[in-house]
């Protein structure tokens, strides 16, 4: 069996790659890999708490693997920090990162890039699946979640904190992708069938900073 990291930004996506990795018996899960914005003590664009992250964690049952990012962060910075992050992996017999991508090829290929020589291999347990498809797949499933960012140079502002369901498809614009692969929105994930107890959680309050709304998770 190989053990593996899975990204993990407390989205969908990612749960859903939980979801899936767990159901092919070559994968151990050994770590949640995320990174955290240190100014802030928050997940990086998705702009989640960290103790958010950490029940999240402890619902799945899979450690978190913190990773501190400076504010500001340059590419260099970030690729040096992760750089040394997949060099501690290696030392821990890890193997491979999944990555909850849905279609961005050019995403992938960064992803590959990073990766190639490390000794890790990099897993797209959710690529290529078809994204209307796959939204209603996860509503179905029994996940929930709640949009914490949204661009809203594609987005009106009022869907940041709003639920992931039937009712969000069908006030997206036709452009808008169901998943939000293109940036539209990132989410927290608080029920589902990768975790085994759903998380009481609320919205307060949305703040904008440039042109993305951000809306702040809190325990309830």
């Amino acid at each position: 069996m190989k053990r593996i990291l899975l990204s993990w930004s407390s989205g969908k996506d990612g749960a859903w790659a939980l979801h899936l990795l767990r159901q092919q018996a070559r994968y151990e899960i050994a770590g949640l890999l995320t990174t955290f914005n240190q100014a802030f003590d928050r997940v990086a664009m998705h702009a989640v708490r960290r103790e958010l992250v950490e029940r999240q964690a402890a619902a799945v049952g899979v450690p978190l693997r913190a990773i501190p990012l400076p504010w500001p962060c340059s590419n260099e910075q970030y690729e040096r920090i992760m750089a040394d992050a997949c060099a501690r992996a290696i030392a821990d017999g890890i193997e491979g990162v999944a990555f909850g991508d849905l279609f961005l090829e050019d995403v992938r290929a960064y992803r590959e890039k990073q990766l190639s020589g490390t000794g890790l291999a990099p897993i797209f347990p959710v690529w290529g699946l078809p994204t209307d498809r796959l939204a209603r797949e996860m509503i179905a499933s029994g996940v929930k979640a709640k949009l914490t960012c949204v661009d809203t140079n594609k987005l009106d502002r009022s869907f940041a904190g709003r639920e992931f369901d039937e009712a969000l498809l069908a006030d997206l614009p036709a452009d808008a992708d169901p998943c939000g692969e293109r940036g539209e929105f990132h989410s927290f994930v608080y029920a589902g069938p990768m975790l085994d107890r759903p998380l009481a959680v609320a919205i307060g309050e949305t703040v904008i900073r440039d042109q993305f709304a951000f809306a702040d998770v809190v325990s309830a």
